[in-house]
């Protein structure tokens, strides 16, 4: 459960926030949502599948982090042992809401940033300011609202390119097992990645309209990613051998 609440210079004029890279700050995640915009970031560091909301039915790609909930394995000594973070995990504790004001009798609605007061990485003592002394938003505030912004757009992208995969049939369900050095095994299940097979069977037309959406690029990022699932072995291998 999360306690998110409007963030203001008022009453949170003194919060600081926690940016190192730990389990206790909430990291031992073993996946994190992205979107299309983020994947050249993404491709060369992670595996990036798609899963779907099981009370929604509906599909979203995801940076896989770990073999096992609760397992980062690009977490070791608190420390992110990759150079890009995803946006989504920089992000915490902050969350994208909505105000609804009225300008000149018309009702508006504009995004606002709220704030997980139960998150691990709100503190009062250590972190980076939130606010300057006299009230203005810190350096690094407004450096949480481009990022969140970035989030915004790259969702609603995302969510065009979803639909553009299920018109194609281009999404399919995989299985893995995967079988470490000391013989334990992992099963990669309820994920989903592109069909190659279909994608190479769309003609010339359905490419050209993939191509013209920026789709077709994105596509090809997934499935280079993929061969990043060898470095989570790898890692999980070494972790083995250490335990």
């Amino acid at each position: 459960m999360t306690n998110a609440v409007l963030l203001n210079n008022v009453e949170h004029c003194d919060l600081r926030v926690r940016t190192g890279r730990s389990a206790e700050l909430g990291d031992d995640v073993w996946y994190a949502l992205t979107f299309p915009l983020e994947f050249r970031a993404l491709q060369g560091q992670y595996p990036i599948f798609f899963q779907r909301d099981a009370s929604t039915g509906a599909f979203f790609p995801l940076v896989l982090l770990g073999l096992e909930p609760g397992e980062n394995l690009y977490l070791n000594n608190d420390q992110w042992a990759a150079s890009y973070l995803p946006l989504t995990v920089r992000r915490e504790p902050f969350l994208i809401g909505r105000q609804h004001f009225v300008e000149d009798g018309v009702q508006k609605t504009r995004r606002v940033i709220h704030i997980d007061l139960d998150s691990p990485r709100v503190s009062r003592e250590q972190g980076e300011p939130l606010f300057l002394e006299y009230g203005g938003s810190s350096p690094f505030l407004d450096g949480v609202s481009d990022m969140l912004e970035a989030i915004h757009q790259g969702i609603e992208q995302s969510e065009k390119f979803i639909r553009a995969l299920q018109i194609h049939g281009l999404l399919e369900p995989f299985t893995m097992d995967v079988t470490l050095n000391n013989g334990t095994i992992n099963q990669l299940k309820g994920f989903y990645t592109i069909d190659e097979p279909r994608l190479r069977a769309l003609n010339g037309e359905d490419l050209s309209e993939l191509h013209r959406a920026g789709f077709l690029e994105a596509i090809y990022m997934v499935l280079a990613s993929q061969s990043q699932v060898r470095r989570l072995i790898d890692e999980k291998n070494r972790r083995s051998v250490h335990d």
